[in-house]
């Protein structure tokens, strides 16, 4: 079945990656805000903004304004429309919310970093509690509670759906640290412990074609930031690659194994190799949409760039916000914007 599940999602990133580099572009698209999707309650501390295909459904971890209410935001990225929120109810298990934190630097609000695994028909979430938990996204409850056994936030995370295995980080805590987890037993398989010194972790992505994890490391006042590679069933860290003076934060792979970095430096997932640096890109997260063959950075430099040539080729109007996620199916940008709602941007 592991195997079966493979063989498809590459089959898909092929076809998709064919499309998008056959398909003709303006040479410079010319992006306009199509709408703002209203979010009930408005729209407060956020982080990250996922995209799910298959359904055309945007997830958003919002954090609302208060202690115990955080949610996920559901959108309709087809017809730019809000459709619920998860938990539906107050009587259901919620998201930490807009937590203060008791010691300083340990972040513990959330909900924090989401994906999508459409074959279980779940998210798995990272929140504020240092907990894991995971959606039933009939049910749009969370169903279960996985425990990483830190003290601040569990944050970004990714999935190998070969191995069944969720890679998260714990960026807070000192030291910090990554947890393995099973997502066909949602139990915790193992960690992996990073150096005191070390201060955060970032976005990681997972190759289908390496079959490996790649997380970015920032930059510290003595080691210089990189892109480390785990195997997710040894769960021990096989590479660090060096990404020179830039600082990584978020992190995307193109079908053409190309690493971009939210600092612009490019590197081949299959050697390390240093390609390129993107020149004028600077942002938390940004996205890979294979509907087009770009990238997309968020703020504050809110950039469209080529996936082929690396070079900015178009910027969309500010949103302040620091994720945004891109519909493959019909190429249309949303960008959270605390106190205004979810800006839909498209090309024109």
């Amino acid at each position: 079945m592991a195997t079966k599940t493979f063989v498809h999602l590459q089959f898909v990133i092929s076809v998709l990656y064919l499309c998008a580099v056959s398909s003709a572009q303006p040479a410079t698209p010319n992006y306009q805000l199509v709408t703002t999707i209203p979010v009930p309650g408005g729209l407060a501390g956020f982080d990250i903004a996922w995209i799910e295909p298959s359904n055309q459904r945007l997830y958003l971890t919002d954090r609302t304004t208060k202690k115990g209410t955080g949610r996920i935001d559901v959108i309709d990225t087809q017809n730019n429309k809000f459709l619920y929120t998860i938990p539906t109810n107050q009587s259901e298990i919620a998201f930490t919310g807009n937590t203060p934190a008791a010691t300083p630097g340990c972040t513990i609000s959330g909900p924090n970093g989401v994906v999508a695994i459409p074959q279980m028909n779940q998210l798995y979430v990272g929140d504020g509690d240092s907990t894991v938990k995971v959606v039933d996204l009939a049910a749009r409850a969370v169903v279960a509670i996985i425990p990483t056994g830190g003290s601040c936030r569990a944050d970004e995370l990714a999935y190998d759906p070969l191995d069944h295995i969720i890679m998260i980080a714990n960026p807070s805590d000192k030291p910090p640290f990554l947890t393995f987890i099973s997502a066909d037993t949602q139990s915790v398989l193992g960690t992996y412990t990073y150096p005191s010194t070390q201060a955060g972790l970032e976005q990681p992505v997972w190759n289908p074609l390496t079959r490996r994890f790649y997380i970015s490391v920032p930059a510290t006042s003595t080691t210089l930031g990189s892109l480390d590679v785990f195997n997710p069933t040894t769960m021990m860290r096989e590479q660090s690659i060096t990404t020179s003076a830039c600082s990584p934060a978020g992190l995307v792979l193109s079908p053409a194994q190309h690493l971009m970095t939210s600092c612009g430096v490019v590197i081949d997932a299959t050697n390390g190799n240093l390609l390129t640096a993107t020149q004028g890109v600077n942002t938390d997260e940004l996205w890979y949409n294979p509907g087009d063959n770009r990238y997309y950075f968020g703020a504050p430099s809110n950039s469209v760039v080529d996936a082929n040539t690396n070079q900015v080729i178009a910027t969309f109007p500010s949103t302040a916000g620091h994720t945004l996620a891109v519909d493959p199916i019909n190429n249309r940008v949303f960008a959270p914007a605390s106190g205004v709602g979810i800006k839909v941007f498209a090309a024109q």
